[in-house]
């Protein structure tokens, strides 16, 4: 396929904000494809790899000037003057392509498999010579690519496509492409309506190729048996090597909010201050260990693969857990501050085990031996997780739990907990499912500091004075139906110096290479780095996208473990709002 044909679907994608209007569109590419070119399902949202891959393209604006200057003869220093100006590095290719088009008398197509395989070999550049191979591929791809290819080379390169397409909005299209006549699928344009025949029978496929997703965390997957039929969709299965993403919990202000919201009796656990560790053990006795961002971290924690082979029964087994750091000395729990350094290092893992250990304190179970748990009942799944886990307290233990009646015991096991150095506690539905991805209030969180998000530096400004030369307040982004919006600025929670916690100089040399607008002294980051915010109170705002603002927003943390899919959602935001609202009797 030719590569303008998918640059005009991302063009129509990117000229409507109406989310029915998106994915009709994508309906219609998609009903064109076959499984063989099922990685366009990736391309069309701006992806070169499955959710569950590590792989990144690691291109920075910088590395992407700097291509656009070899294949275009203009200078980096003319290519970000004009960046500044307009904003976008794609648009700046796309017109300087054009003019550099203007100049030539022939023509070259790219085709989608061409740009498709080029972007993958530039995730897999390594060793000396790494940016060199990368600039030359990019530029390579520019040197044929039309003005409007290019806009969108450049932006998918740098991981921002800026068209506004979420999971919810893959799934839909997938399903109308692939079974629309048969549901008598029609979309009025002009209205913004879509109309099915059996909407009973829509809504089970809805649920059908979400769950294939839920287990794969690959919409090629996904694509593939959906065009083989509703047979196919049902085979796809759940494997223990492959990580899949959690299940969210949702806040809730009091043990009455709790109890409506998941029965009684429910079951309470410790909150731990510490990232999830999803442990997968394989028939031929692999572990391997992803966080919720999906990353595998099992060289960084040899210590729990150790602990799982001592204390878990089992061939195969997909585990939930939650890793929390300690003091080895003076056996006392550290914040995940301290813990989330080994999240990401790569050199010196026996020294950071020794300084910083974990314990491992599982509390779910989803597959097991061949057998799919997801649809199980909680209740069952934890009587299992008794049966087959053996334990022991600073190594590898189950998380603890009560199964509460009534307030008094909540309350009692909730001051257990803070006494105990926990964040707070759990409250799960005893019959509910395991929902991969979804916060759908099975499973609650409760804690003192009730305030606060996790949110995406979406942007930010560089300071004047004694902080010239370094970004000085932050953009921040919550999540809606595949877009990102802006909720504020914060400014406070970072520190002038580098010792003694997360300083202004650490905070811009990790979004320095994200940059991907600059115009003055505001720059726009891709959307990656994720961070724990308290605030005082929400606020309506016509400032922000989001139509909300934090007032007194305060940086707690860095979120390494978490990725831009893990952040709020705007209905958390809108629900948190109301419950304000109506506590001052609004």
């Amino acid at each position: 396929m030719l590569y303008s044909k998918l640059a005009a679907i991302y063009e129509q994608l990117e000229s409507t904000r109406k989310r029915l209007a998106k994915t009709a569109i994508l309906a219609d590419f998609f009903s064109t494809l076959n499984t063989k070119e099922s990685y366009l399902v990736l391309l069309a949202a701006g992806s070169v790899f499955p959710t569950y891959e590590e792989k990144e393209l690691g291109v920075s604006s910088q590395l992407a000037i700097k291509a656009i200057a070899r294949a275009t003869g203009i200078s980096e220093n003319e290519i970000i003057n004009k960046w500044k100006v307009v904003g976008d590095l794609g648009k700046v290719a796309e017109e300087l392509v054009a003019k550099k088009k203007q100049k030539t008398l022939f023509k070259q197509y790219l085709t989608t498999e061409h740009v498709y395989e080029t972007l993958k070999k530039v995730a897999e550049f390594t060793g000396v010579g790494t940016v060199e191979k990368k600039v030359s591929a990019i530029a390579e791809l520019l040197s044929l690519a039309s003005p409007l290819e290019a806009r969108y080379i450049i932006r998918t390169v740098l991981e921002e496509l800026r068209i506004g397409i979420g999971d919810g909005a893959i799934r839909d299209a997938i399903v109308w492409g692939c079974f629309g006549k048969k549901l008598g699928i029609k979309y009025n344009k002009k209205e913004n309506e879509f109309f099915v025949k059996d909407r009973k029978k829509y809504n089970e496929y809805i649920d059908a190729v979400q769950e294939a997703y839920d287990l794969t965390a690959d919409f090629t997957a996904v694509f593939e048996a959906a065009k083989s039929g509703p047979k196919a969709l049902s085979e796809v299965k759940l494997k223990p090597g492959r990580p899949i993403k959690v299940m969210l919990a949702l806040k809730v202000k009091d043990f009455k909010e709790g109890f409506e919201t998941v029965g009684k009796p429910c079951a309470i656990e410790f909150k731990y201050d510490g990232f999830r560790l999803m442990i997968n053990k394989s028939e031929d006795g692999t572990i391997k260990l992803f966080t919720r961002r999906l990353d595998e971290v099992t060289k960084q924690f040899p210590e729990v693969i150790e602990y799982v082979k001592k204390y878990v029964k089992g061939k195969s087994f997909i585990l939930d857990s939650e890793a929390v750091g300690y003091d080895p000395k003076k056996f006392r729990y550290r914040p995940f501050q301290e813990i989330s350094q080994r999240i990401k290092r790569k050199y010196e893992i026996e020294k950071m085990q020794k300084e910083l250990p974990v314990e491992v304190n599982i509390f779910d179970i989803i597959f097991y031996e061949g057998r799919n748990l997801i649809k199980k009942p909680f209740i069952e799944r934890r009587k299992l997780l008794e049966r087959i886990v053996k334990g022991e307290k600073w190594k590898l233990k189950l998380a603890e739990q009560l199964i509460a009646k009534s307030d008094a015991e909540a309350k009692a096991f909730y001051e257990k907990a803070l006494k105990a150095g926990e964040e707070g506690i759990m409250m799960k539905n005893l019959q509910a499912p395991y929902k991969p991805g979804a916060r759908v209030g099975y499973m609650l969180k409760l804690k003192p500091e009730l305030n606060e998000f996790d949110l995406v530096i979406v942007g930010g400004e560089f300071g004047t004075g004694k902080r010239s030369g370094w970004l000085s307040s932050f953009i921040l982004g919550c999540q809606h139906e595949g877009e990102i919006l802006e909720i504020g600025k914060v400014g406070t929670g970072i520190k002038e110096k580098e010792e003694g916690g997360l300083s202004f100089k650490e905070l811009t040399k990790l979004l320095r290479p994200l940059i991907i607008e600059e115009k003055g002294r505001v720059v726009r980051v891709k959307p990656e780095i994720v961070v724990t915010v308290t605030y005082q109170e929400i606020q309506r705002s016509p400032t922000y996208s989001s139509g909300f603002a934090l007032r007194f927003p305060r940086l707690k943390m860095l979120r390494p473990d978490r990725s831009v899919r893990d952040i709020a959602f705007l209905e958390e935001i809108k629900r948190d709002y109301e419950r304000q609202e109506k506590a001052r009797g609004k």
